[in-house]
Order: C-alpha cells, then structure tokens, then sequence
C-alpha cells in the first residue's frame, strides 16, 4: 500500500477515534452478550447490552482490533445509548453498503461512520469495521429470543 494511500486511510480523524473508544467497561449484568472475531486478521469485539424500552439502555464493550475496528467500535459507543434494534440494523445494513458496494454512508445518529469511506477500498479491513455492529446485534437477537421464549 502506497504511502499517500495510508495517509488517507488512516486519517487524523480515525486515529483519533480508535485512541477515544467510549465505554470500554464489561457490563456486570448484561440482558446479552456476543463476541465477534475477523478471522482474516484476528481482530475481536465483545459487547455487553441492556435494553429498556426497546433501547439500548447501558452498553460496554471490549476491543480489540486495528484502528479501523477501534475507530467504528469508537462511532458506534458514542451514538449507541438510546438507539432502538432497528437503528443498529439500518446502520449495520448501510455500512455494509457503504464499503462493498459503494453506497452512501449511514445517515443520522451514526452518520460518523462517513469518516471510513476511504476504507471501502481495503476489502481486508471491511470485517474488522463490521465487528462492533455485528456483535451489538447479536445480543439484540439474543435479548428478542428471550424476550420471545
């Protein structure tokens, strides 16, 4: 990877934002947990969720990941209290465009996610940016289960 392209993946910004995860405390009694790994590069996340109200009341997670993963765990932490199942699937759903296959970024209270445009292009790094979203919404499953049972 060319210098120049480095310099533009990994932006000021992004650093600053994988340097800056918010709410990186385990939660000790969680409605749901979920843990995530990339397997091309190793990177996890585990996440612990309480909801109320169909809202993400307390969240806290665990990162460990390059700072592209560090840096969307980061967008996501700031912007996930208060946010319903649906934000997180709409979000998830628009990320995922936004870097496989060139759609826009997530609009509203992740419209942050924007920041990882130049990203779409490293194919590489695409599991590593999906992994806070993926495990968010595997313990919203596992709470609607429960829920359901």
């Amino acid at each position: 990877m060319p210098e120049t392209d480095l310099i533009k993946l990994y932006s000021a910004r992004i650093l600053a934002l994988a340097a800056n995860i918010g709410h990186t405390e385990r939660l000790e009694n969680p409605d749901a947990s979920a843990k995530k790994r990339a397997p091309l590069c190793g990177s996890t996340v585990t996440v612990d969720l309480k909801v109320q109200d169909s809202v993400i009341s307390e969240y806290g997670q665990d990162v460990k990941a390059c700072a592209l993963g560090q840096a969307a765990a980061s967008i996501l932490a700031e912007n996930i209290i208060g946010a319903s199942i649906s934000d997180i699937k709409l979000t998830r759903d628009a990320l995922l465009d936004m870097l496989k296959n060139g759609g826009p970024a997530p609009t509203g209270r992740f419209s942050e996610f924007e920041v990882l445009l130049p990203a779409r292009d490293y194919k590489n790094r695409h599991a590593s940016i999906m992994l806070s979203l993926e495990a968010t919404l595997e313990a919203l499953e596992k709470i609607e289960a429960q829920n359901c049972a």
